[in-house]
């Protein structure tokens, strides 16, 4: 790999990805990082990373670059994918993606990574906010098996759990295959705290008699307090979860395969999104719901 690539790389700070490479760097890991905005980075640099002031830099220095970026477009401009810059970026490096793509985008970025002489692994993670500051996340692993036996230990300071899918892009469709079960299940309890309140029960008793039954879940848990105090600060944002339903339907429909209730949720988030609420959590989909009871008249 060469005598100055040693550090492990870290390129998105966002909603995720700021908790998750702070677990890194308490676990005292060597860590070099970037990120477009310098301000979010000042916390890494307190925990003992490197910040360096460009991307460009985060490849020159590290043997494993990690990447937890919006989407494609954020991706293929760090790497200068298509650019003069690639090969040398790509080339004899681990890249690990642990954002959430379509499964074709990622398929196609594992060739041209192999083809630049570099390896790749597929790490998306299940989880929110909260459990990426507790270091409880759970990664899907998709790649080489040389490669994801390399990547695997690296992610133990942000995950309680790590599950290996196979070759890419298994891990991404996993992670969605998730998050088709996610979005309804959060939706359902927003409409359900709905009904309860419209219905005037005693919405603590409500949330009682959930946390006491068999439905009872670590999401019920943290979104339910939200959904009753109407407490719509971020942990799954409302434009990345309309993001993930559009990345399933897409998969889906490549497939063949009807996704009824998702096709409904996104209904639902889109006029969430456009009440006005693109800064706030996923249960504020219950104002669109609310909306929907006020047109009944």
């Amino acid at each position: 790999m060469g005598e100055t690539i040693r550090s492990i790389g870290f390129i998105g700070l966002g909603a995720m990805g700021q908790p998750m490479a702070l677990n890194l760097a308490k676990a005292g890991l060597p860590l070099v990082i970037w990120n477009r905005s310098p301000v979010k980075a000042e916390s890494l640099a307190a925990a003992g990373a490197e910040i360096v002031t460009d991307a460009a830099q985060v490849f020159a220095r590290a043997a494993v670059v990690i990447l937890m970026l919006a989407d494609d477009g954020a991706i293929d401009a760090v790497l200068d994918r298509g650019g003069p810059d690639f090969a040398s970026r790509a080339g004899r490096r681990t890249i690990v993606h642990m954002g959430t793509t379509a499964p074709a985008y990622s398929r196609a970025l594992e060739t041209d990574i192999r083809a630049a002489g570099g390896r790749y692994v597929e790490a998306p993670v299940s989880g929110s906010r909260k459990p990426a500051e507790a270091g409880q996340l759970v990664a899907m692993l998709a790649g080489e098996p040389d490669a994801v036996a390399e990547v695997r230990p690296l992610l133990a300071p942000m995950c309680r759990d790590t599950v290996i899918c196979g070759t890419v892009p298994n891990a991404l469709l996993m992670k969605l295959s998730v998050n088709l079960f996610l979005i309804p299940m959060v939706t359902a309890l927003a409409e359900s705290v709905h009904f309860a309140d419209r219905h005037g029960l005693d919405l603590d008793q409500f949330v009682a008699v959930l946390n006491a039954g068999p439905m009872a879940s670590d999401v019920s848990r943290v979104k339910l307090p939200k959904l009753v105090a109407r407490d719509f600060a971020i942990q799954a944002a409302i434009p990345d979860v309309l993001k993930n339903n559009r990345l399933v339907a897409e998969a889906a429909r490549a497939a063949g395969i009807a996704s009824p209730l998702l096709d409904v949720c996104h209904a639902l988030y889109g006029e969430t999104l456009a009440l006005g609420h693109e800064a706030a959590d996923m249960v504020a989909v219950l104002t669109a719901i609310e909306q929907r009871t006020r047109a009944l008249g």
